[in-house]
């Protein structure tokens, strides 16, 4: 009832006249609260201790313009200002009015802002897709559309899009850009992509491959002063293209089931080194195998991968890194540690370069490692949880060839989760991390002390 009479005025209000039957509109969303704090994230001294929380909510509203042709938006309320591009959500206690915030009567006010804004026309072969979308593919290595009630990333593209479907198969070129300076013709970033998947329901498999091409001109390739120091440029001013190209498959049997994806990233990113062109040149493997709980108590998962790493003799940049919603443990490869940029990650910060260590969110990626994750869940009622993780974790490549490890150490997680229902659930994470002689850097004999983390978080969808 809310909705109609909302959804009227807003007709109204916009002078549009339409039938009841012709046009209707619909509403999904989500709220999340957390709180996180991490002991020692440097390892050494000063410890730079972590303790904040984390408060969002979005509200996904759809129009049924007519028969076939919806349009899908999405808002997002208390943003974060550190991490613009994200759902992270802002910091609980975060004050408009700082300067005065001894005495001011509230905590301000924040925008609402909108990260989707897309049409879709459904045929009876296929759907075209135009606007802003949610980007996605396979385990959410490379592209995940943070879908995830924890998620704090999301991707998106300004696309156009036609997904044909023929059977278990469907075929979709995709046609977009990440960025263009204006109305003119030039200073843009072109994003040409195609995904050919096969997804079988009777069979639980899947199997599917995604290609995209980013290019620029080299006015339109803005990287900021952190991100050359990491790629280790000298200079810029030249286009870019990039390409990288996914592969996923899966399958699931009556007792067991797996599932992969690859990616391999290549091609010039407009960089130079002395004047010679510093290429993209990296890839990553991520699996994951299952064993499901059926009738039992116990189900099981092994989360195995690896991502290469920039080797410091040669003049490409072979690093590769994992989407930030992936995550395979509490700490490592999600929250920034040590005293050092160990996982070469650093290229792909667009955000405020004044965060660091001790003051930034869980914005480490899976990148210049392997690692092995095995764990176990014990469904300790009908609604309550316990979940065991063990981390392992391996440098590719070392920053200091001096008497440097390769051992990134040891991480046990353990996760309560309560679910009373199927759209709310509240999580109690406790990390203990052990850290590996890795973070020593070799001769230059950092500290690595040990450190642990805690996090609670309650989610519930609508």
């Amino acid at each position: 009832m809310v909705k109609r009479i909302f959804f009227k005025l807003l007709v109204l209000s916009l002078g549009i006249s339409s039938t009841a039957n012709a046009i209707s509109l619909d509403w999904t969303g989500g709220y999340r609260f957390e709180w996180t704090e991490v002991d020692r994230p440097s390892l050494g001294t000063p410890g730079q201790r972590k303790a904040y929380g984390l408060n969002y909510l979005y509200l996904s509203p759809q129009i049924i313009a007519t028969d076939g042709v919806n349009i899908y938006s999405r808002f997002d309320v208390l943003n974060s200002s550190e991490y613009p591009s994200s759902q992270l959500g802002t910091i609980w206690g975060s004050n408009t009015n700082a300067q005065g915030a001894a005495a001011s009567q509230n905590q301000g006010t924040t925008s609402i802002q909108v990260s989707q804004l897309y049409l879709t026309v459904n045929q009876e072969y296929g759907a075209l897709l135009v606007g802003r979308t949610p980007f996605e593919f396979g385990l959410g290595m490379s592209y995940s559309a943070g879908k995830n009630p924890f998620d704090h990333w999301y991707d998106t593209r300004d696309m156009v899009a036609y997904k044909i479907v023929v059977d278990d198969w469907f075929f979709m070129p995709m046609m977009g850009r990440k960025q263009s300076s204006g109305f003119g013709q030039g200073g843009a970033i072109s994003s040409l992509a195609f995904q050919l998947q096969y997804e079988n329901k009777e069979s639980k498999t899947n199997l599917g491959v995604l290609h995209e091409t980013l290019s620029a001109s080299a006015s339109a390739v803005q990287y900021t002063t952190q991100q050359e120091t990491a790629y280790g440029a000298t200079g810029g001013g030249r286009d870019m293209k990039t390409t990288q190209t996914s592969f996923t498959f899966g399958r699931e049997f009556t007792s067991f089931g797996f599932q992969m994806e690859a990616g391999f990233r290549s091609g010039e990113t407009g960089l130079v080194n002395n004047n010679e062109s510093i290429n993209q040149n990296g890839y990553g493997i991520a699996s994951e195998f299952y064993i499901p709980r059926d009738d039992g108590k116990w189900d099981w998962k092994l989360k195995l991968g690896m991502a290469t790493g920039d080797d410091a003799s040669s003049n490409d940049f072979g690093s590769f890194a994992f989407n930030r919603n992936y995550d395979v443990a509490m700490l490592m490869f999600n929250h920034r540690l040590g005293q050092r940029d160990f996982l070469n990650t650093d290229v792909n910060r667009e955000e405020n370069a004044a965060l660091n260590v001790g003051n930034s969110a869980d914005d480490e990626s899976i990148s210049n490692a392997i690692y092995a994750a095995p764990s176990a869940t014990y469904a300790w009622s009908d609604r309550l949880d316990l979940r065991n993780t063990v981390v392992y974790g391996q440098l590719m490549n070392v920053q200091n060839t001096v008497d440097s490890s390769k051992d990134l150490g040891l991480e046990w997680d353990i996760e309560l989760i309560y679910k009373p229902s199927e759209r709310f659930q509240w999580v109690n994470q406790l990390g203990l991390l052990f850290p590996g002689a890795a973070f020593k850097n070799g001769s230059d004999d950092l500290e690595s002390a040990f450190t642990y983390g805690f996090a609670t978080k309650a989610a519930i969808s609508f």
